[in-house]
């Protein structure tokens, strides 16, 4: 038996073997002694099926452990690839695996990496190896550098800020992998925190785009270390913190209280932030925007009603305040404005009563939006039906335009409606024809 063994390990006959092992477990035993055999290509065949053979091998971690001493640089890789195929059992193997971390052989190192990753450890001498390995040369070692530290997960939180400048790498490969390992670090430990958050800052958006994304993964243990830094000097982190406690959508009083403040912070990009994620947080941020609507300024105003906007139904006990803006002495103001109710007044006769008014607004930017918002609400706009036979007439074919498209939308069909839309097919504007036919198929459909 020994000899034919022998001589399948000399020629290579994997599977056959495995099949034998398959078949008389004990087999393994004797593939293990020839882990000295004079042959390379025997030593290396039984180091080969071995790994093949996973956790099954477990025995022989001390003889592949010698193994990795090998002269020959194909027996030693192959030494630390099965040990990794073995897994976290191989524990014991990782001292002499570090002892690898610089060899001039790439794929060694690269099957080290990989290994140590395998095992899983969290061992001190395990995770500094991994760290140094970042810096590789090479960029396969660096990748699997970081799908390494991942998989070792939440102990491996040591090495957050060597895998955020990994982010940085020329190759792209190395940031997505470097990434990853950060999320699955970071997502089950407030450990991570500190690191995080002093990374906010970061110059690279990539960096700042992960850091958010963990931070959010990690959940409310993550806020009080968010509130700190939401006065920090650097504009940068202001944002970035905002941005993430929106993300987070954690309706907290202290939250909203503080994303609150900075809609009056001196950096433009800083308030945009803030009043997205007292939009992303939902009702409970809503009276945080409406609150500074009346003490900002222009730009501030549109970035505000926008983000009310965007909470849709969940503002609509905003609405009542809002239509006060359809009245503001800017322009872009009140066009914003009806832009906002077309969002969130779909349940409300005053939204529509007001956005009929705005149709006769003296500019027409407003009048234009206000007739597309009133096509946005749809089915309960419909008694605005007159006033959008009205701006059919309009002397802006913006305004034409956008009557026609809402008379389709609410899919009114009386003599008075299709007389109308059939005039305007003659239209100047092509836009404007185009826009009439479409009406009154819409209408026709429905």
């Amino acid at each position: 038996m020994s000899a034919s063994l022998e001589k399948l390990l000399r020629n290579a006959r994997i599977d056959l073997i495995i099949s034998r092992v398959e078949k008389d477990s004990s087999i393994i035993n004797e593939i293990i002694n020839y882990l000295n055999s004079e042959s390379r290509s025997v030593r290396f065949n039984a180091i080969l099926v071995l790994g093949e053979l996973g956790s099954k091998s477990e025995a022989a971690i001390d003889d592949l452990i010698v193994c990795l001493r090998d002269d020959d640089w194909s027996v030693c890789r192959e030494s630390a690839r099965t040990l990794g195929k073995i897994g976290n059992v191989a524990e014991k193997a990782i001292s002499e695996l570090t002892n690898h971390i610089d060899d001039k052989e790439v794929s060694i190192r690269k099957a080290v990496v990989v290994t140590l990753g395998r095992i899983g450890s969290a061992k001190h001498e395990a995770i500094l190896n991994l760290i140094k390995a970042l810096n590789d040369e090479s960029a396969e070692v660096r990748i699997e550098a970081a799908n390494s530290l991942g998989k070792i997960g939440t102990d491996a939180y040591d090495a957050i800020s060597d895998l955020m400048e990994a982010l940085k790498d020329v190759s792209w490969e190395v940031r997505s992998a470097a990434a990853e390992a950060i999320s699955e670090i970071g997502r089950n430990t407030e450990k991570a925190i500190p690191a995080l958050i002093n990374a906010l800052g970061d110059d690279d958006w990539r960096v700042r785009y992960r850091v958010i994304d963990t931070l959010v993964e990690i959940g409310e243990a993550s806020i009080p270390s968010l509130l700190n830094v939401l006065d920090h000097e650097d504009p940068i982190i202001r944002k970035t913190a905002a941005e993430t406690l929106g993300d987070l959508q954690i309706p907290d009083p202290k939250v909203i209280q503080n994303l609150s403040k900075l809609l009056d912070d001196k950096n433009e990009a800083v308030r945009g932030k803030a009043a997205d994620a007292l939009k992303n947080i939902g009702e409970e941020g809503l009276f945080g925007l409406i609150k500074h609507l009346e003490s900002a300024n222009k730009s501030m105003k549109r970035t505000i009603l926008s983000a009310i906007g965007g909470m849709r139904l969940k503002a609509q006990s905003g609405v009542k305040d809002v239509i006060v803006y359809l009245n503001d002495n800017k322009e872009s103001v009140r066009a914003e404005a009806a832009i906002t109710l077309g969002k969130i007044g779909i349940n409300s006769e005053n939204a529509v009563r007001a956005l009929e008014q705005a149709l006769k607004d003296p500019k027409s930017k407003v009048r234009h939006e206000a007739a597309l918002a009133l096509g946005n609400i749809g089915e309960n706009a419909k008694k605005a039906v007159p006033s959008l036979l009205e701006a059919l007439n309009d002397k802006n074919p913006d305004v034409r335009w956008r009557a026609s498209e809402a008379l389709g939308k609410l899919g009114v069909k009386t003599p008075d409606v299709l007389s109308s839309l059939e005039t305007l097919i003659h239209d100047e504007c092509d836009y404007v024809c185009e826009s009439a036919i479409n009406a009154i198929d819409n209408i026709e459909e429905n």
